[in-house]
């Protein structure tokens, strides 16, 4: 699916405008463009469109990975002022409020996704036809997706079943706790593992795999440690994915959809992108924001300086750590070596604000095909590595720790810890909770800059101790944007102390 691109064929927000200027009617509160089920779903070809449709929304999670890192102690904010995104800078410093566009993006756009994948389950049982069985679980394993983003940020959600949210539903529908909402997750991606195939009919989709991981991961928030740690086990044990010799490999194009790809997020650059409709965008816009300033030299090409490491963070790796060069993008020490190779070549950058001199090398912009349009700050191609199978095997680790299995725990945090280092020396050998802390390190190191990390911090109730100005009681989650509050008339509450 990496190449198709549907238009919205639905009504698709929840109960709220927004003030990005785009036409598409899933944004818009005051416009309502819905196809009845007397004209849709009636073949084969409406509810794969339907699921594009759905997939599609996947491309608007962006903000989600790159705020996961401003909101932590990996990255700062960045860009080019103190007011440049406004709202990112506001989350770099724990001031949030419930006024603040860039989270308002994040609910809207992936209750979007939610709507979408609830338009073909409303429906589920409208025409029959061969696949139907596969498509149908892709939809439950995209609405568990797009609730588990929701529940991450915003705690207890409003839940609907198998139904689109409709205008007025806010008034009447009550925000659902944290547990049912993870009660929802799993229940969808028990019932989508049934029904999905161990290989996806296409590259992008959802395989049985997938489904199995992002269900250990919905049992590791909610602190079912067993049931995580079975689940991703049989993961394992299937063999249907492996670590690639080569840690940098997985960032590059060529990387992408390999052996360690459990899902990935598919972007493209050729259709174009602006401004003015970023959920629109088919590239990957965290990218763009990622690279930096004015940068002039081989591999790389510019973007906005946002999202830069902190000294800290660039600082986590032990010597010998294979993953540190793919990982932090050391401007200074990259400007020497080529300057020493050639030293009439031109290798410079505009440091922005907060400038440390490191950029996160694994989303970094790289030189692209003449291929590419639109702005190219917005249109990079760079998948989105969602769910990594070292994620699965350090995931796994941390579940058997919990429940008390330290013999599987080690197996599975060393087998990351020997292709960082190219070797057993640095094979962890301890128990108990010390292992524990050692294994949240190492999912740290291994999965810095994918957006992990802040929502690590919060389930393992360490984010007080690493994130300046971070309140207990209050930051663990994130404010509920304004407009949904005034929408529902007093039916919902807002998150504690905002």
């Amino acid at each position: 699916m990496k190449r198709k691109i549907i238009t919205a064929v639905m009504a698709l927000s929840i109960f709220t405008a927004s003030t990005v200027s785009c036409s598409d009617d899933f944004i818009e509160r005051d416009i309502v463009y819905q196809i009845a089920s007397e004209n849709y779903f009636n073949s084969q070809e409406d509810y794969y469109n339907g699921l594009i449709a759905a997939y599609d929304l996947l491309h608007a999670s962006y903000p989600n990975v790159i705020m996961g890192e401003i909101a932590s102690d990996n990255t700062l904010a960045g860009g080019e002022s103190a007011n440049d995104v406004i709202g990112w800078q506001q989350v770099d410093l724990m001031i949030h409020t419930p006024v603040n566009a860039n989270l308002r993006d994040i609910w809207n756009w992936m209750f979007s996704g939610v709507n979408r994948a609830n338009y073909i389950l409303e429906f589920k049982d409208k025409t029959e036809f061969e696949g139907k069985a596969q498509i149908i679980a892709e939809a439950r394993f995209l609405r568990a997706y797009y609730h588990f983003e929701l529940v991450k940020w915003f705690g207890g959600i409003p839940l609907k079943g198998d139904a689109r949210f409709e205008f007025g539903d806010e008034t009447s529908i009550p925000r659902s706790s944290k547990e049912e909402v993870y009660a929802s997750i799993q229940e969808d991606l028990l019932l989508a593992i049934e029904d999905l195939d161990i290989q996806a009919p296409e590259i992008g989709r959802a395989s049985k795999g997938a489904a199995q991981a992002l269900l250990g991961k919905a049992y590791l928030y909610d602190g079912k440690y067993s049931e995580a740690a079975a689940i991703l086990e049989q993961v394992i044990t299937d063999g249907n994915y492996s670590l690639v010799t080569d840690y940098n490999s997985i960032f590059e194009f060529e990387g992408e959809n390999g052996p360690e790809s459990v899902f990935e997020v598919q972007y493209t650059d050729v259709e174009g992108a602006s401004f003015d409709c970023l959920q629109c965008v088919e590239g990957n816009v965290a990218v763009g924001f990622s690279g930096p300033r004015n940068y002039e030299g081989p591999l790389f090409t510019s973007g906005f300086s946002c999202n830069v490491p902190t000294v800290e963070g660039a600082s986590i790796f032990e010597d010998g750590d294979l993953r540190e060069d793919v990982t932090i993008l050391n401007m200074e020490e990259w400007i020497a070596e080529n300057m020493a190779i050639d030293p009439d070549v031109n290798v410079s950058y505009g440091p922005g604000y907060k400038n440390t001199g490191y950029f996160n090398r694994k989303y970094i912009p790289r030189k692209r095909s003449d291929q590419a349009a639109g702005d190219l700050n917005l249109t990079n191609p760079n998948n989105y590595r969602a769910i990594r199978y070292s994620d699965v095997l350090l995931m796994a680790a941390e579940a058997f720790n919990r429940s008390g299995n330290d013999v599987k725990a080690r197996q599975y945090v060393n087998e990351v810890r020997r292709r960082a280092f190219g070797d057993t020396d640095h094979d962890f050998t301890a128990n108990g909770e010390t292992l524990l802390s050692f294994i949240l390190e190492e999912r740290r190191r291994e999965l810095f800059g994918e957006g992990h990390r802040f929502f690590d911090l919060v389930r393992t109730g360490r984010a007080a101790q690493e994130i300046d100005n971070f309140t207990t009681g209050k930051n663990e989650v994130f404010p509920i944007p304004l407009e949904e509050i005034q929408f529902s008339n007093g039916n919902w509450e807002q998150n504690p102390n905002y």
